[in-house]
């Protein structure tokens, strides 16, 4: 079984593309989601996220704005978070590969936004980067519910560059020219690492 690693900055389009690979048949695990799961009401994460953030649970789950205020620009915050969260998604992905490999997948997608950030790069077979032009990429962030320029930027900051992430991927797919464009990307990628 191949392991693709997913990734792209905020705002290229990599949920979108994770999607992409779901209508093409491909499973795929969503980080994002397992980290939703784990701060949801009766995670595996509010307890102890509460304990060492006090004030971010609200009715039973972790309120990710109040989590973000209290980690935002704060190195040894984030650290700590880092400390409790990156275990329990670890287990979750495990399971999911577990799943995978039972359930006779040829390949799977991890869909992983700090794949390069934190080492995971070297844990997959391929790496496939979304991206799309800066201008692009903003107008995208800004239009979310609740974005600011300045978090925007904060966000940018803990991320390797575009460029970088590009110059060491396998696969590049662009967003930036439409999702149309895109699918053919997918498609033609799943093609070359099928053959491959």
């Amino acid at each position: 079984m191949k392991l693709i690693g997913l990734t792209g900055s905020i705002g290229m389009g990599k949920s979108a593309t994770a999607q992409m690979f779901r209508e093409e048949g491909v499973r795929v695990y969503d980080a994002d989601a397992a980290v939703h799961a784990i701060y949801g009401k009766g995670g595996a994460a509010v307890e102890p996220v509460g304990a060492a953030f006090p004030g971010v649970v609200v009715d039973g789950a972790i309120n990710r704005d109040l989590l973000s205020k209290a980690v935002l620009n704060d190195a040894e915050a984030l650290k700590k978070l880092e400390s409790i969260v990156h275990p329990l998604v670890g287990a979750a992905q495990l399971d999911f590969l577990v799943a995978s490999r039972e359930a006779g997948a040829d390949l799977v997608v991890l869909d992983i936004p700090l794949l390069f950030e934190k080492g995971g790069d070297r844990r997959v077979d391929i790496v496939v980067v979304v991206s799309a032009p800066a201008d692009v990429q903003r107008a995208r962030v800004l239009d979310r519910p609740g974005m600011t320029a300045e978090k925007f930027e904060a966000i940018l900051a803990k991320q390797s560059p575009d460029a970088e992430k590009r110059a060491r991927a396998h696969h590049v797919i662009d967003t930036g020219q439409g999702f149309e464009r895109a699918r053919a990307q997918v498609r033609a990628v799943l093609d070359a690492i099928r053959k491959s």
